[in-house]
């Protein structure tokens, strides 16, 4: 795993450009900026292009995502395709509506995604695989996050990220299982709009989106084992302040201590 993309971003604060959901924005935004990137949400299609020319990466994320949007979703994605910027699609129960299903299928068709992240119900659902889920829980499927993560990568030519109990990083024949977990992550609303969107940071630093993904996993999980420390089950208001925390102090030498993954990379 390559820690120095921590100490990369914390130099250099990439530029994110997020589509948020607005259960979430300031969540997202106070944990990018708390371990170093620089975030900034829109929900004016006026200014696609102009945002993106500066920016790292785009986060597109449809938990709240609606017709009077899509113009400004699609707006987003050309511009940062033109420009050969990252994008990272978050398909935030894609599988409850079809009209969710039609926006992240339409992305996926006909725009570069770089990284899908999402739990295991959303990307057994877009890798065509059998699951249970209700809004944004992570439902149930017969078959291993590896083997989701793997299949929908192959389907859609690109990494993804299958988040839970482990989290799974797949890329074509790369795959990593990332360990550091806490129960209290699931229980923050937006923790996962949050990996998303440090997996975009990471994204605008490196050409490498199995490492951009490794890594940012690996941040997020190692911090909110730190923010978890001496909690309670019940404590999810005082983690989140924790975690905030725990992003602002994350130094190389921490995530590399405390890490704990397995990542196998064949040619």
């Amino acid at each position: 795993m390559n820690s120095e993309l921590l100490a990369q971003l914390q130099a250099q604060h990439p530029l994110v450009v997020n589509y948020a959901n607005f259960v979430t924005p300031g969540f997202v935004a106070n944990g990018l900026n708390a371990l170093g990137a620089s975030p900034i949400m829109t929900l004016a299609q006026e200014e696609a292009l102009a945002l993106m020319i500066p920016a790292n990466a785009l986060v597109l994320n449809l938990g709240t995502i609606n017709t009077a949007d899509m113009p400004l979703v699609l707006a987003l994605a050309e511009a940062a395709a033109s420009l050969a910027k990252p994008i990272v699609l978050d398909p935030v129960a894609v599988g409850a509506t079809a009209f969710r299903a039609q926006a992240a299928e339409r992305l996926l068709r006909d725009y570069p995604i770089t990284v899908i992240r999402g739990n295991a119900g959303e990307i057994a659902f877009l890798a065509g695989i059998e699951a249970t889920a209700k809004g944004i829980d992570a439902g149930a499927t017969a078959e291993a996050p590896a083997t989701l993560a793997q299949r929908c990568a192959a389907r859609y030519d690109c990494t993804v990220v299958v988040s839970g109990p482990i989290d799974v990083i797949a890329t074509g024949h790369n795959l990593a299982t990332v360990y550091n977990q806490t129960p209290l992550l699931p229980a923050v609303v937006g923790s996962g709009d949050l990996l998303s969107s440090l997996i975009g940071a990471y994204l605008g630093l490196t050409t490498d989106p199995f490492e951009a993904a490794l890594v940012g996993a690996a941040t997020l999980g190692v911090a909110g084992e730190i923010a978890a420390s001496h909690l309670q089950a019940t404590q999810a208001g005082t983690f989140a302040a924790n975690l905030m925390d725990a992003l602002a102090g994350m130094t190389t030498e921490t995530l590399n201590q405390r890490a704990r993954y397995e990542a196998a990379r064949h040619a």
